[in-house]
C-alpha cells in the first residue's frame, strides 16, 4: 500500500517539477523525498500486515 502512495507522490512531484510551480513552498523535490521515505518505510515492512492475523505461516493454517 506504501508503495502505490509513493508512486502516486512520485507522480505528483514529477507534474510539479515538468511545469514549475511551488505549491505553498512545497516543490517537486518535496514530493520526491517522500515519496523516497514511503518506498523506504515499505521495504522496511511498515504497513505489509497480514489480513488473516494468524500465526503468519505459508501455508495459511496453524500446525497443531
Amino acid at each position: 500500500m506504501l508503495a502505490i502512495v509513493a508512486a502516486i507522490i512520485f507522480g505528483l512531484g514529477f507534474l510539479l517539477d515538468l511545469v514549475g510551480v511551488k505549491i505553498g513552498g512545497i516543490s517537486g523535490m518535496t514530493f520526491v523525498l517522500l515519496g523516497l521515505t514511503l518506498l523506504a518505510l515499505h521495504q522496511a515492512g511498515v504497513g505489509t500486515a497480514s489480513i488473516r492475523g494468524g500465526s503468519g505461516n505459508w501455508r495459511g493454517r496453524s500446525r497443531r
